[in-house]
């Protein structure tokens, strides 16, 4: 069984890089995270950002999420708000110890939202494990006898 907590199985991640508690915390870049069948699978919310302007990478046991959205130039205009952010953001979450496989990670960007999925290496996945027991071996060897 993998040793991820249910209600945010990257906190301790997200606590580790410093971002626990953080701007990102359903700010600039929020994300949700699932397993399901040994695929993690990350969604982040990238509204308006072009994708040539998105960049995921996996150094060591790292990734990290870039995404830049350009300020907005409107020439004679009086702004009235501007709560849209903008600038380079930049998410990163440990992906712990060895339990993925990070040759294998996949990135969509579709609609908005960079899809990120990491598969757990096969060895880290869970194994069922096999039950003997003596008793019926002793019933065995106490009706011969």
């Amino acid at each position: 069984m993998t040793m991820l907590r249910f209600m945010d199985p990257f906190e301790d991640l997200d606590r580790m890089m410093g971002t626990f508690g953080g701007r990102w915390r359903g700010g600039i870049m929020p994300m949700d995270a699932f397993e399901h069948d040994g695929i993690y699978t990350l969604r982040f919310d990238l509204p308006g950002v072009d994708p040539e302007n998105v960049d995921a990478t996996v150094e060591g046991n790292v990734l990290t999420v870039t995404a830049e959205r350009p300020v907005e130039e409107i020439e004679d205009v009086t702004w009235l708000l501007r709560e849209r952010p903008s600038g380079t953001h930049r998410r990163e979450i440990r992906l712990g110890g060895d339990r993925f496989d990070v040759g294998k990670v996949h990135a969509d960007y579709t609609n908005g939202v960079l899809t990120v999925t990491i598969p757990m290496r096969e060895e880290a996945r869970p194994q069922k494990v096999a039950i003997t027991s003596d008793s019926a071996k002793e019933l065995t060897a106490g009706a011969s006898a």
